[in-house]
């Protein structure tokens, strides 16, 4: 399993970071997903369970079920995959939200990844940490556009 980490200082509320996360269906418009789609909401309404279809480069499509967990105050959100196809097999990961002040949120994204074909750890690692700066940067720009 490929694990990476990362962070980022986004200019904008910890609320406004954290409902561009939790709004899984608009993923399609800025992350690498071709596909999302809630399936379960729980209490409050954030989605418990999502649907995603995505193309992994050079290993092809993946369609995956993540079950999310969430902080308490909105510190972060939490994920588990239930099912999985194609080219990932298992995800794991979470983003940890820190308010540093009114207008600027640091963001920790942790990412685990374990792929349905065989591939040399350095290809896992580096694949891993480039999907989290890709990840952060597009969380980014998506907040500070608003």
């Amino acid at each position: 399993m490929a694990r990476a980490e990362g962070s980022i200082v986004i200019d904008a509320p910890l609320a406004d970071v954290m409902d561009v996360i939790t709004d899984y269906e608009a993923y399609p418009e800025w992350a690498d997903v071709k596909r999302a789609k809630v399936l379960q909401r729980g209490e409050g309404g954030r989605a418990t369970e999502v649907a995603f279809e995505v193309d992994v480069p050079v290993l092809g499509p993946a369609r995956y079920t993540l079950v999310y967990r969430y902080a308490p105050g909105d510190a972060g959100v939490s994920w588990t995959t239930k099912e999985a196809r194609g080219a990932v097999r298992d995800i794991r990961g979470e983003y940890l939200l820190t308010e540093l002040d009114d207008d600027r949120t640091e963001v920790v994204y942790r990412l685990e990844v374990d792929l349905g074909v065989l591939v040399p750890g350095f290809v896992r690692t580096e694949g891993a940490k480039r999907v989290i700066e890709n990840a952060l940067e597009r969380l980014k720009r998506r907040v500070e556009r608003g």
